[in-house]
């Protein structure tokens, strides 16, 4: 294989042609897995799709809640677009090998849209914060302009942060190895690979984890902490078991997106106790699950995107 090589600073930086994706070459039942990863992303793409039609097409969906929810959307889209189809065509064509440049745009791609995923739960988090915690001010407060400026800023910190750290990569020398043990062109692993200096790509991970999925996932207890001291001071036991009643499908896709990472991230990037195919499997499902769940359980369990579902299939049937 033959390296380039590029002059930074004096000093030789080696990039590989490409590398080469090996997290399941070792995997039992790997045909299994794959007809399934090919099902959870038919699931992805069918349903994200058809709550973005839904409310995009239903004018009186256009409010602040349901922005959020089609942007929770359009991220678990491309989240699963981004890995899926690639692992998929690892297996069936049995070609293993990335680029050096697509290798790092994938990466960007992926921890974009993960990262994202993070901060559009804690905008749907502060969507039930502003309904339950101030019902009077809600309208005036959670307006639509104001969800888009939310919206906005949370999809510019994360593409500039994330720029940062995959801009970085190229700082590092590839000389020895080029397999990555991972399902894609994953950060930790890629940059473990190098053979000079990588302190700054690990406080980057480092500083990205705390950033970008335990910044949100605070601001999602915190305001969970406050639903509950208001839930509690409601005299009616029906407004309370109603308003908790509102929360309970965003705790489920909380549940369903952070514990599997904080758990893998955690005990794997800082102790580094956990099997790497242990660690390729967990990871996987725990990034490619949560798109395919998330308008099953949240989305089209919501009342009015479930009549506009409804309308569109028997509008079409009558068309049809």
């Amino acid at each position: 294989m033959i390296f380039q090589r590029t002059v930074l600073n004096s000093s030789a930086i080696i990039h590989p042609p490409g590398f080469y994706i090996i997290g399941f070459e070792t995997f039992p039942f790997i045909s299994v897995y794959f007809i399934f990863l090919a099902f959870v992303y038919g699931v992805t793409v069918l349903f994200n799709i058809l709550v973005i039609y839904v409310i995009a097409s239903t004018c009186r969906l256009h409010t602040p809640k349901f922005l959020a929810v089609v942007n929770l959307a359009v991220i678990d889209l491309f989240l699963n677009t981004c890995t899926i189809p690639s692992m998929i065509k690892i297996f069936l064509i049995k070609n293993n090998f990335i680029p050096f440049n697509l290798c790092l745009l994938q990466m960007y791609v992926y921890y974009v849209f993960v990262s994202l995923e993070s901060f559009a739960l804690a905008i749907l988090a502060y969507d039930r914060l502003i309904a339950i915690c101030f019902p009077l001010r809600h309208n005036s407060i959670n307006t639509v302009r104001s969800m888009c400026c939310i919206v906005s800023v949370t999809w510019f910190l994360v593409m500039g942060v994330i720029a940062f750290t995959t801009g970085i990569m190229t700082r590092l020398s590839f000389c020895r190895s080029v397999r990555v043990f991972s399902y894609f062109c994953d950060y930790a692993p890629v940059f473990r690979l190098a053979c000079n200096d990588n302190t700054m790509q690990w406080f980057a991970a480092s500083f990205l984890s705390v950033l970008l999925l335990f910044v949100p996932f605070t601001f999602i207890f915190l305001s969970y902490v406050s639903i509950l001291v208001t839930v509690f001071r409601m005299k009616s036991v029906a407004s309370r078991v109603k308003a908790l009643a509102t929360c309970a499908e965003h705790l489920i896709l909380v549940a369903i997106f952070y514990i599997p990472l904080t758990v893998i991230f955690t005990i794997g990037f800082f102790l580094g106790v956990v099997n790497p195919d242990q660690r390729v499997l967990s990871l996987s499902l725990a990034s490619c699950i949560p798109p395919c769940i998330n308008p099953i359980v949240y989305s089209l369990k919501t009342k009015e995107i479930k009549t506009g579902a409804l309308k569109l299939f028997r509008k079409t049937k009558v068309n049809a």
